[in-house]
């Protein structure tokens, strides 16, 4: 009973997706076309992408890089610059998720050694806003576009239309945020390296390369079952722990989720109906469905009645601001937030849907404009 509550509370999209599964299968009895219902590459993709990040995590790449940055701040305002930038930017390479769970424990870590903890709150919340739209920026920044760039075959002119506009006016925001706040003295701040950057080359080359062949099936260039052979052989052989840092329950969302829209297409009065709510409103569809079930679920979800997949992209991408699970990668930032500040769990619920609304008011009004 106990595993089965930590499940729920740890993996409740998970949770929800299996029982959206099994009780289309009840309408929809199990049969050949079953198999036919996943998109079997986004998830070779998904896997291959996430064992390459835990490779770089584990050799400690982005701690060294933050290090690096945090030499140079000369005071707390570009302190907090470099943070959120570093988010935004990282973001669109090693996925929302993991830029969070790399870079807010790093910042409250290096704000209590700097002496001003009471800044933490509001930084912690704009680093979780500029990972979840900085990462909108490429196909491989988040899940969600991961899927949609590999479903909707859309060209990079097509995606980068759907995307760039609001990733610019994003970061525009996201520096003017920064900037506007007082600039503070930055008291020394010691950081050890644990690695040298001499040392660390080598062992990065592997997962430098299987990196680049995983872009090369991204853009359609490679096809995926080769590349997927060779990251598990190269893994195996460098470091098999990693396949312990794979989110496997976020894969099983996935396949949950395939087998819940591949049995609800083929109940003829549940698809016409969805076609017609979503048909000509995806970005509001894409937007508002988010606030409910997190952008992932979302963008598998709606993409299975509608053939508009650059509203929708840009709309469960936008989506993911708003509520605590628009995105499910801002619980990572609430976690660790709340584990060292139990007391500030209502602040932080405050503050970040205030910031988050402000966000997304602004770029559903762009989005709007532009569409």
């Amino acid at each position: 009973m106990r595993i089965l509550k930590n499940l729920l509370r740890n993996e409740t999209v998970f949770c929800v997706s299996l029982v959206l599964a099994v009780l289309s299968s009840v309408a929809v009895h199990p049969d050949a076309d079953y198999l036919t219902y996943p998109d079997y590459r986004t998830l070779a993709l998904l896997f291959c992408l996430m064992i390459i990040v835990a490779g770089f995590q584990s050799l400690g790449v982005f701690a060294l890089l933050g290090h690096f940055l945090l030499q140079k701040a000369g005071g707390m305002r570009s302190l907090s610059l470099i943070m959120v930038l570093l988010c935004f930017f990282s973001s669109m390479i090693i996925t929302n998720d993991v830029t969070l769970i790399t870079f807010v424990p790093f910042t409250i870590l290096v704000f209590r050694m700097g002496g001003r903890v009471e800044r933490v709150l509001k930084l912690v919340v704009l680093e979780t806003i500029a990972a979840n739209l900085g990462s909108m920026a490429t196909p491989i920044g988040n899940p969600q576009n991961l899927y949609l760039y590999s479903v909707s075959e859309l060209n990079m002119g097509e995606f980068a239309r759907a995307v760039l506009p609001y990733a610019g006016i994003a970061l525009v925001m996201l520096v003017a945020v920064v900037l506007a706040e007082r600039d503070e003295p930055l008291l020394d701040v010691v950081v050890k390296e644990k690695n040298g950057g001499h040392r660390l080359f080598p062992a990065l080359v592997p997962f430098l390369v299987l990196l680049l062949l995983c872009l090369l099936v991204v853009f359609r260039v490679l096809p995926y079952v080769p590349v997927l052979v060779c990251v598990m052989v190269v893994v195996l052989i460098a470091d098999r722990k990693l396949y312990l840092s794979v989110d496997y329950f976020l894969l099983l969302t996935f396949l949950c989720f395939f087998v819940f829209v591949g049995n609800i297409k083929r109940i003829p009065e549940i698809s016409s109906l969805l076609y017609s709510v979503i048909d000509g409103k995806a970005l509001l569809t894409g937007i508002l469905t988010s606030q409910v079930i997190s952008n992932v679920p979302a963008a598998i979800l709606l993409s299975g009645f509608t053939d508009d997949y650059s509203a929708l992209l840009t709309g469960v991408n936008l989506g993911g601001l708003g509520t605590l699970i628009a995105s499910l990668a801002s619980l990572i930032s609430f976690k660790f937030f709340t584990r060292e500040y139990p007391d500030k769990k209502g602040k932080f619920l405050k503050v970040f849907t205030i910031w988050n609304l402000v966000f997304l008011a602004v770029l559903t009004g762009a989005a709007v404009i532009l569409g």
